[in-house]
């Protein structure tokens, strides 16, 4: 009896040292489990915070064609001696600049609000209202300001004249 008392303890201190190993190997398994996981949230908020930072790389360098278009208007009109041609070249400058600006707006998802949409409180302003004949009431008679539109929130509102 005391052999069999003696190796059913020698077969539990068997399972005791296998259960610690293996718990020792768990807590092991967790700890770099663990560590795996700060690494990785560590470099996932450096990534977003370079991203936030850098968000707005794309749209400065499609800025800059239209930085130097203004800079060849303003040199190009330099060296003229008639003033008719000086205001040609410089209304010619500011067009071809205005085209430039708008098209990079664009593509960056900036866009004016249309002067031919029906009058919408979300998207314009009306800062005054008149009787017309010609026009529906409700609908937009004249634009003051020009609205735009970032995808599809607003950034800043027409001012409108609307008909009565």
């Amino acid at each position: 009896m005391a052999e069999e008392a003696a190796a059913e303890a020698q077969a539990v201190e068997n399972e005791l040292d296998l259960l610690q190993e293996e718990l020792a190997a768990l807590k092991d398994k967790y700890a770099r489990v663990h560590a795996d996981f700060d690494n990785i949230k560590k470099r996932l908020e450096r990534e977003k915070y370079t991203a936030v930072e850098y968000s707005n790389e794309k749209f400065a360098k499609d800025m800059i064609p239209v930085m130097d278009a203004l800079q060849m208007a303003l040199s190009s009109t330099q060296n003229v001696a008639d003033p008719q041609e000086h205001l040609e070249k410089l209304q010619e400058g500011i067009e071809l600049t205005l085209k430039q600006l708008t098209a990079s707006l664009q593509k960056h998802g900036v866009t004016m609000v249309s002067h031919d949409e029906p009058f919408d409180p979300n998207i314009h302003n009306a800062i005054q209202s008149v009787d017309s004949d010609t026009v529906e009431s409700g609908q937009i008679v004249q634009t003051f300001q020009t609205g735009y539109r970032y995808k599809e929130r607003p950034l800043r509102e027409a001012m409108v004249v609307v008909a009565n």
